[in-house]
């Protein structure tokens, strides 16, 4: 995937001698504010992508006593609004970005605290790695957070959560914050902390409609742009991965790969993704799995679940456990290795990439 030395030549050849005239006719560029394309065609049209986002691994480890200790000495409430520490990329400037178009967080709500709801353009998830006793209400629809849980907050959702227990709480949040800043669409507002719902119940609204295999409800006709399903329940993920691999070994061929059972959320409206800019997905490899080397445009991050490995992130081995998590920037080849039965969950811009048909993948053969 090296450069073309010919282009490279090519390129080298273009630019003119440096004179006097050409200095002049350069100082009248920067003047108008103008920059001619044979300075800048090898950064703006590269041979394959070179991203300035950077692997990275986040240890679960060291993430989690730093939320703990945040909950002792920062409040939850209106200004700062959530106890949520981005995962920044240590090649993007010390934004708070995962990766140029993903935003990723650990929130830490501690014991009988409220986190006010608001709401905002962008799209947001939560997942649970671990704890239970948090609700967030989204538009009005108390949703229970439980272990393996994928709760969804849609753009313009007002949503809040309230932890009821003796206990703290964290999970991890997931939005399209960078990709919605860098180009200027975002919208926030408060919401009304008097009519902030504080039931309970063991099942929201938007799945006692929705999640009844293969049925969709006919007072519910018109396709959503995201899932209207508040919550995707740990035990349904678990039994389709568990079903996957009990079907490969009846030999049928059913599974992402040998070993390698995966499935994706879908707003089951459309049965595309379940938000328009942010892919979900979780994969459970069986002990002894290495996926193939893989390549994708666009941005991967993976929180491990359970079980430990390994990534392989262009020819350096990462060890993982639990809770750890690592993006996978543009176009830089990696993968997976499993020691136990290895459980991650995925999130991606994949939507945004097909959508405006960027998408490309290129993977080695098993």
């Amino acid at each position: 995937m090296d450069n073309n030395p010919d282009q490279k030549e090519t390129q080298h050849a273009m630019q003119p001698e440096d004179t006097p005239e050409l200095r002049a006719l350069y100082k009248g560029f920067e003047e108008e504010n103008l920059i001619p394309l044979w300075t800048q065609l090898g950064d703006l049209m590269p041979v394959h992508p070179k991203p300035k986002a950077v692997p990275h691994i986040w240890k679960w480890s060291k993430l989690l006593p730093l939320a703990e200790k945040s909950g002792d000495l920062v409040p939850v409430g209106r200004g700062g609004e959530r106890r949520a520490l981005g995962l920044a990329n240590p090649g993007l400037g010390g934004n708070a970005y995962i990766s140029p178009t993903l935003w990723a967080a650990i929130q830490y709500l501690g014991p009988k605290e409220t986190a006010p709801e608001h709401r905002h353009s962008q799209n947001a998830f939560r997942f649970v790695i671990e704890g239970e006793g948090v609700w967030t209400v989204v538009n009005g629809d108390p949703v229970r957070m439980s272990r393996g849980d994928l709760l969804l907050t849609p753009g313009w959702c007002f949503h809040g959560h309230h932890n009821i227990t003796d206990k703290p709480m964290a999970w991890i949040d997931g939005l399209d914050i960078p990709f919605s800043q860098q180009n200027d669409v975002g919208f926030f507002e408060f919401g009304d902390d008097a009519v902030t719902d504080y039931r309970t119940p063991e099942f929201s609204n938007g799945e006692r409609l929705w999640c009844h295999p293969g049925l969709r409800p006919l007072s519910a006709l018109q396709n959503t742009v995201s899932s209207p399903i508040g919550a995707y329940r740990w035990e349904f993920t678990n039994r389709a991965l568990d079903e996957q691999l009990a079907l490969e070994e009846e030999g049928h061929p059913v599974t992402a790969a040998p070993g390698h059972a995966a499935i994706r959320y879908v707003n089951p409206t459309t049965g595309g993704d379940v938000m328009p800019t942010i892919r979900c997905e979780f994969h459970r490899l069986r002990p002894g799995v290495e996926t193939a080397v893989r390549r994708e445009v666009g941005s991967n991050v993976y929180q491990v679940f359970e079980g430990r490995g390994a990534v392989v992130i262009d020819g350096v081995t990462h060890k993982l456990d639990l809770g750890d998590m690592f993006v996978i920037p543009s176009w830089v080849p990696w993968s997976l290795q499993s020691e136990t039965q290895f459980d991650l969950f995925k999130f991606s811009d994949t939507p945004i990439m097909e959508r405006l048909n960027f998408g490309r993948v290129q993977a080695e053969e098993t």
